[in-house]
């Protein structure tokens, strides 16, 4: 049985968030479709092309993000009728968790023949991402801070 053919778990009620999260950009094509669409690919012959995904595997994958309102779909020819798809803001809100993966990556998996990285466009210098308090400025991944649970009337409090 081939991985695309086989059934998954649906993750849609679980109350984890990144349960829930994966259940929508969880399958590797749909982070490879969201990478492109950041780097401004937005029709359906650029996506095919630079991934070389099968179109019905492509379709499906399109077609999921629109429901789950990672991307829109926009009509830009009438004859013959041709679509692009477009990042909202949902979508956009994944551009840390690809430069988190980027930078995860390099460092674990890197290329052989090119390097990929972040720089700041006014230094030219590499830069790896990082999560921080805004309030403090101090990285949520170090001493002082961790995940906790809370039912949402206790949030809202």
């Amino acid at each position: 049985m081939s991985v695309d053919n086989m059934q998954r778990k649906s993750f849609r009620t679980m109350p984890c968030p990144i349960a829930r999260g994966l259940e929508h950009v969880g399958e590797w094509w749909s982070i490879l479709i969201l990478r492109d669409a950041f780097r401004g690919l937005t029709r359906f012959d650029e996506f095919s092309e630079n991934l070389g995904i099968a179109p019905n595997m492509l379709t499906r994958r399109l077609n999921a993000m629109i429901e789950a309102g990672l991307l829109v779909r926009r009509r830009y020819n009438e004859r013959p009728p041709r679509d692009e798809y477009l990042l909202t803001p949902r979508g956009k809100d994944f551009r840390p968790v690809l430069l988190s993966m980027l930078a995860f990556g390099n460092k674990h998996f890197p290329p052989d023949d090119r390097t990929v990285r972040i720089v700041n466009t006014e230094t030219g210098q590499p830069v790896d991402p990082l999560l921080v308090d805004p309030s403090t400025g101090r990285r949520v991944d170090g001493p002082g801070y961790q995940v906790v649970t809370t039912m949402m009337q206790d949030a809202a409090a």
